[in-house]
């Protein structure tokens, strides 16, 4: 390629009042002509921000990714996105994934860049940069923030999420004290970065590198180590090369890498949440990924990464044992190997020689964590558009149970009556108005709270159902996304207290024990609720937000394309 076919170009090269304003405009930031001119813009998106403190370094990394995009001969400019918290945003990060992504997807198409790096990995960050890349369809490369080193307590190693929710239900059940609390709260989360666990973050960023959007071996590196300096510069220069080159995602995210994304979120053990955002950024591309090509790839594919809340180790000691690369070397017969990557090598290349380096962190395939993946798609009366379990983090005994319902009418009515309740071990837990019309964005609800007076008996497991997600750092019997959400009228909007429901993983049914006539007289005198929000993005997401089996994004967002570049002159 050469400058003038730049996409750029169109802003800088002409000889036109326009493009003379762009020169101008950018002698007034201090840059002269022969730093930029002729040369690749590339975009740095970075979704840093003082309230999402697992993005706390990327003002830093920002810099990395800058000194490797110069260092390649490029242009780069730091262009500042929605930094979309999971910690602090309420009342739900997701909802603003797609607000994320929109951003993502405009950003790309109005400024005058040539390829981009997106800087990311809090939860919702990871998919939504990837969604308007794909929209966008501008060659990028994904920086992931690495994950935090592991928390500590009195000699015990911390996993954030998955150990506060662990230590919350001692704390309820009368085991800790208002000290100990105290002290969990300074050590679970001690550095910059990501839940180290194999929760939502550490999933999606290993889906990047899956998809072959990132630098091999990216996704686990922890945030503070000298290597993801590295990695961040060594990025940038990726990213100049992209610019002349290619390819873009277009090229690069077709069926065979998102399957092998399902493939490898199956053999991680990773988050639920993993589903959803597959299913939309996999849409996005025109591929039709859907809830049974999950069920089937979990018959086939064992869990190997021994890292909590499914196993015992931490994301710091996955990157010491190999990583992704690590990972997919052990599973390397059940990926499409021969397929394009960002890095200009196929998906492939040198897997062979990546062999972990501990298998009691990356198993062998005859010693699995679990002989089959950690998620299992559930269907029946009371889930027709489809449920999820992370079965692999439940108690056995609960994995075929029959219990009677206990409902709720949306979390804060959870909140009231949870430890008021007339339930037992064998009680169904129902949380409904919780989706993503009804939650609204489908907040991650659905680790009910087990009732105090039962967490004082010794219990800690119970079966819970909603339509509602959870955070990949928790555990437990949870029925999630059930689809159709009761916000529209879905079955959950059903049931009442005491009805009998089923739970059988080995059959994947989940079955509300009800006559089909006594649900037709409920449905008939169901009416909706009234909408929550009458202007703005709520208003706007409300109207338009599909349902969990589909992805959640946004009805008028599917796939790519069907946006004119811009008139520049």
């Amino acid at each position: 390629m050469r400058a003038e076919e730049l996409r750029s170009h169109r802003w800088y090269g002409t000889d036109s009042l326009r493009s003379f304003s762009h020169r101008a405009r950018t002698r007034q930031l201090g840059i002269a002509a022969q730093e930029h001119l002729g040369k690749p813009v590339v975009g740095i998106l970075n979704t840093w921000s003082e309230l999402n403190p697992c993005h706390m370094h990327l003002r830093e990394r920002a810099e990395d990714v800058r000194r490797g995009v110069w260092q390649a001969g490029g242009y780069p400019v730091e262009l500042p996105v929605m930094a979309v918290g999971e910690t602090f945003q309420k009342p739900t990060a997701m909802l603003y994934r797609n607000l994320l992504a929109m951003e993502t997807e405009e950003v790309l198409r109005s400024y005058p860049v040539d390829a981009a790096v997106l800087m990311g990995g809090c939860d919702k960050t990871t998919p939504a940069l990837v969604m308007g890349a794909i929209s966008a369809d501008l060659p990028v490369v994904f920086v992931p923030c690495g994950p935090m080193l592991p928390g500590d307590w009195r000699g015990q190693r911390l996993g954030s999420g998955s150990d506060m929710w662990k230590y919350w239900a001692e704390r309820r059940a009368g085991k800790l004290g208002d000290e100990q609390w105290a002290e969990i709260e300074e050590g679970i989360a001690r550095s910059p970065g990501h839940c180290m666990t194999m929760g939502t973050a550490s999933t999606m960023t290993s889906v990047a590198e899956v998809l072959g959007l990132t630098l091999p071996g990216a996704a686990s590196i922890p945030a503070v180590l000298s290597a993801h300096t590295r990695m961040a510069a060594a990025s940038g220069r990726l990213a100049v090369d992209l610019a002349w080159h290619g390819p873009r995602p277009s090229q690069v995210l077709d069926e065979r890498a998102y399957r092998d994304a399902v493939t490898a979120v199956l053999a991680l053990g990773g988050s639920t949440n993993a589903v959803i955002h597959l299913i939309a950024m996999a849409r996005r591309s025109g591929v039709r990924l859907t809830l049974d090509d999950f069920d089937a790839a979990s018959r086939r594919v064992p869990v190997l990464a021994d890292v909590r809340p499914g196993g015992a180790h931490l994301m710091e000691d996955f990157h010491r044992a190999g990583g992704v690369p690590a990972l997919l070397h052990r599973i390397a017969d059940l990926l499409h190997l021969d397929r394009p990557t960002v890095y200009g090598r196929v998906h492939g290349h040198g897997l062979a020689t990546r062999e972990p380096y501990d298998d009691t962190v990356i198993r062998r395939r005859d010693d699995p964590v679990s002989p089959e993946g950690g998620l299992a798609v559930l269907r029946g009366n009371l889930a027709p558009g489809g449920a999820v379990i992370k079965h692999v983090a439940a108690e056995p005994r609960l994995l075929r149970h029959t219990g009677p319902a206990v409902v709720f009418e949306g979390h804060q009515d959870l909140l009231r009556r949870i430890d008021e309740v007339d339930v037992t071990p064998g009680s169904v837990l129902v949380l409904r108005g919780a989706g993503p019309k009804g939650g609204p964005g489908m907040p991650e609800h659905g680790m009910l709270p087990i009732p105090e007076r039962l967490l004082k008996q010794g219990v800690r497991d119970m079966l819970r159902i909603s339509d509602a997600r959870m955070s990949g750092t928790s555990y437990g019997a949870c029925v999630l996304h059930v689809a159709p959400e009761s916000h529209v009228g879905g079955p959950l909007a059903l049931v009442r207290d005491g009805d009998p429901i089923t739970l059988d993983v080995e059959a994947r049914r989940l079955t509300l024990e009800v006559t089909g006539d006594e649900l037709d007289r409920r449905r008939r005198s169901w009416t909706p609720p009234p909408p929550r929000y009458t202007r703005g993005y709520g208003a706007l997401h409300e109207g338009h937000i599909l349902q969990a089996d589909e992805g959640c994004d946004l009805d008028f967002m599917r796939g790519s394309g069907g946006a004119p570049e811009p008139d520049v002159d």
